[in-house]
């Protein structure tokens, strides 16, 4: 799948995502109350993935994985920090001499309630980029202070479709029934890969059209995309790269309800502003669609699929943006904080400039 970028220069560099060159620290939902039943730990692991660091721990203390709370699941190659959570009785003590090479407790903290997956506020990315020479730093300057003021998409991230990209097939076909799939928590695993193929197809397409407008008058756009004449009339003069559309659904930034767009004009300076933003569809059951002009691309990316759906923001505040560049070893080190459930590889593409 081509991904679309209005960035109009090709910025070369490395990046190789090791615990050395990508470090990934959670940012907790909430403050832990120092008291309560569980146990919550805040643990480094690098070069192994989540569920490996559930196994290894569960298996140390002779519990269940299902006993272990997270929040949300971590990059393999990376040096990452992030918040479990397991009952204190019996395991504070054990825990006291647990030792793995690729494990560490930073610390403990009393709570009242276990860790559930979206407790969570977002994380925070240390990134190393090489081979960065003079005028390729020159350039990685400009984009990041385009990304500062416009954000980056909310593509769903590789490794949300597996080590060969191929899981959504699996799930279009468990959808069609084509594929049999008895084990549940699989079978909803390749169902939302297939949800998360469909969105990326659906803001890939929403971007080409914003691209389009960019360059376009509203009339000629209307003609590629096959719209009504005139149902473009006010997105070009938009102040945000990304055009939002009648029949749009926008979410209150970064927390809030689903809403439907209202006035066009009103809520593109509010996207602007990032006091909301439009959302995209995860195709399923309870979910609300759009409406008008928003829905005749829609609907090309809609399914129906037997899981429940939601809406997801389809484009991202980058936030906490700091850089460093190292001249004598031509490297570039960057920071940058996203919210929960964005992927670090939406910013380096953006900052590569081109398709991925």
């Amino acid at each position: 799948m081509s991904l679309l970028y209005p960035i109009k220069v090709k910025n070369s560099f490395i990046f190789n995502p090791t615990s050395r060159d990508f470090v990934v620290d959670e940012i907790p939902l909430y403050e832990f109350s120092g008291e309560g039943e569980h146990l919550v730990l805040h643990i480094r692991k690098k070069d192994m993935t989540t569920w490996e660091m559930i196994t290894a721990l569960a298996k140390y203390l002779k519990i269940k994985q299902r006993d272990i709370g997270y929040a949300g699941l971590k990059d393999k190659n990376a040096m990452t920090m992030q918040y479990l959570s397991i009952l204190a009785k019996d395991n504070e003590e054990k825990l006291k001499t647990f030792n793995h090479e690729k494990i560490k407790i930073l610390g403990t903290y009393r709570h009242n309630n276990k860790i559930r997956i979206g407790h969570l506020k977002g994380n925070h990315f240390k990134i190393r980029l090489k081979k960065v020479l003079g005028v390729q730093k020159d350039k990685l300057d400009s984009v990041l202070k385009w990304v500062k003021k416009n954000g980056v998409p909310n593509y769903f991230g590789n490794q949300r479709f597996g080590t060969d990209g191929n899981n959504w097939e699996e799930g279009k076909a468990i959808m069609e029934g084509r594929l049999k799939m008895r084990d549940r928590k699989t079978r909803t695993f390749l169902l939302n890969s297939y949800q998360s193929y469909l969105f990326n197809g659906w803001l890939s397409k929403r971007i080409e059209l914003s691209m389009l407008l960019e360059a376009f008058s509203e009339a000629e756009a209307e003609r590629v995309f096959d719209l009504p004449e005139g149902s473009l009339k006010g997105t070009k003069e938009q102040p945000h790269f990304f055009k939002i559309l009648e029949g749009d659904l926008m979410m209150h930034y970064p927390f809030g309800r689903v809403f439907e767009l209202e006035s066009l004009e009103e809520e593109a300076r509010r996207f602007s502003e990032f006091d909301i933003s439009p959302s995209g569809l995860l195709a399923g059951k309870r979910v609300t669609r759009t409406t008008k002009i928003s829905e005749i691309i829609e609907k090309n990316y809609d399914e129906e699929i037997g899981e429940n759906g939601v809406r997801r923001y389809a484009w991202i505040k980058v936030t906490d943006i700091k850089k460093n560049y190292v001249e004598e070893r031509a490297h570039y080190e960057l920071e940058f904080t996203l919210p929960k459930g964005s992927y670090a590889t939406n910013v380096l593409d953006v900052l590569r400039g081109g398709a991925n």
